[in-house]
């Protein structure tokens, strides 16, 4: 393979240009504007996740949380639009799909991860109709405000997959908002909602699950702990669990049926020699540098630490990977830190949210001085109205977003 052109070196290296790729580029430059840095990313549009939720709740629109990559790619930020497919750290390059080989000074590895939806049978045939839908797709999340608004009645079913995925809080925001929509419409009374985990817990973190408990008492939803989704049949409205753990399984009737799909790290990631051995990158939880080679950091969805998988986690990781590649380009100890730092803004009902703060060993830490296990108009309108402007005016254009949390001892 031909060797890289000067056009093909780069101080700095992203792949993949989402929320932790993008925040990490335009604070790169904010400090170094002369520091030459390239991002990989193949998609045009950039998707503002964390909206999705209230996309399935008919509260904001899929356009609003959409906008053209381009327009986000930081100035004088070079954007390669071709995926990678493989790493060489001991030669420091990057190879794309197109052939193309990339060397860096340092890499910063944030490609976000990937939902398996063929890992469940017959999903991918039957998802976006029959009554089947996802909050974790783009091109069904507006479905999902169709089949929760047309349901009169019946059986809906919700689903979250063994962890670790994306927002762990996310599966149970929409049985919430879902559940909430029928009671204001006086239609939950005879609708039976199903709520289908694969994990023991609802919720990782033990301070908040009582008040989430009392809202799946007050709503009357069955939950179900350890069982997992492995096969639809869209025609018949049959889902199929494995009781985990087990060979045995239950088939359950639905009118309509929501999937989280189960997830994991990039393939190209999983089969690199970045990867730990569950396949995630595998990086120092705390200076997110990687645990065997020097020049490589990560971020985002991608790593193996055992943080939430949230855009506050991005938000907060940004910086130390920024602090931490410039002082390693520098030769200068590498002080930045990332505590573990994760928020899940869980929507209990329209215009209530219990905003779970936590970090590294599920220690709770609030930014705001009320008890955040109460569901609270407040947080609500910091999901809907302040963090998505937060999220694209402060975090993509490189202001560090500091919300000061602090450890809550008695937690």
């Amino acid at each position: 393979m031909a060797d890289p052109t000067p056009q093909d070196r780069f101080s700095v290296v992203i792949v993949g240009g989402g929320a932790a790729g993008i925040t990490i580029a335009a604070q790169l430059k904010r400090q170094r504007p002369n520091l030459s840095v390239a991002i990989i990313e193949p998609s045009t549009t950039h998707a503002y996740q964390p909206g999705w939720t209230l996309v399935g709740a008919g509260v904001m629109t899929l356009a609003e949380t959409l906008r053209q990559e381009g327009g986000l790619i930081p100035k004088d930020v070079t954007w390669l639009r071709d995926s990678a497919v493989s790493f060489e750290p001991d030669a420091n390059t990057v190879t794309l799909a197109s052939g193309r080989v990339v060397e860096y000074r340092r890499l910063v590895v944030c490609p976000g991860l990937q939902l398996d939806w063929d890992k469940i049978e017959g999903l991918p045939e039957t998802l976006g109709r029959n009554g089947v839908t996802s909050n974790y797709s783009r091109e069904t999340a507006a479905y999902t405000w169709e089949c929760i608004r047309h349901l009169d009645g019946g059986k809906a079913l919700f689903t979250q997959p063994p962890m670790p995925i994306k927002c762990a809080g996310a599966p149970q925001k929409i049985v919430y908002l879902a559940s909430d929509h029928w009671r204001k419409e006086g239609s939950l009374h005879r609708t039976e909602v199903d709520f289908s985990i694969a994990g023991d817990a609802l919720f990782g973190v033990s301070y908040f699950v009582p008040s989430l408990q009392r809202q799946i008492d007050f709503y009357g939803i069955n939950l179900h702990k350890k069982e997992n989704l492995i096969k639809v049949d869209g025609e018949k409205r049959e889902a199929t669990f494995q009781i985990v753990g087990t060979d045995e399984t239950v088939v359950r009737k639905f009118d309509m049926l929501h999937v989280v799909p189960p997830q994991s790290a990039p393939d190209f990631v999983k089969k690199s020699p970045l990867a730990n051995a569950g396949g995630w990158l595998d990086v120092d939880p705390s200076s997110l540098r990687h645990v065997k080679y020097d020049t490589v950091f990560g971020a985002g969805d991608v790593l193996g630490t055992s943080n939430a998988k949230t855009a506050a986690a991005a938000r907060e990781q940004a910086p130390v990977v920024v602090t931490n590649v410039l002082a390693s380009l520098d030769g200068r100890p590498q002080t930045g830190a990332y505590d573990g730092y994760g928020a899940c803004p869980l929507t209990v009902a329209y215009g209530k949210v219990v905003l779970a703060e936590f970090l590294y060993g599920g220690k709770v830490a609030p930014s705001f001085p009320y008890d955040q296990r109460k569901p609270s108009r407040f947080a609500w309108l910091l999901k809907t109205e302040v963090f998505p402007r937060l999220y694209w005016q402060g975090m993509l254009k490189g202001h560090d977003v500091k919300v000061k949390h602090k450890v809550k001892e008695s937690a």
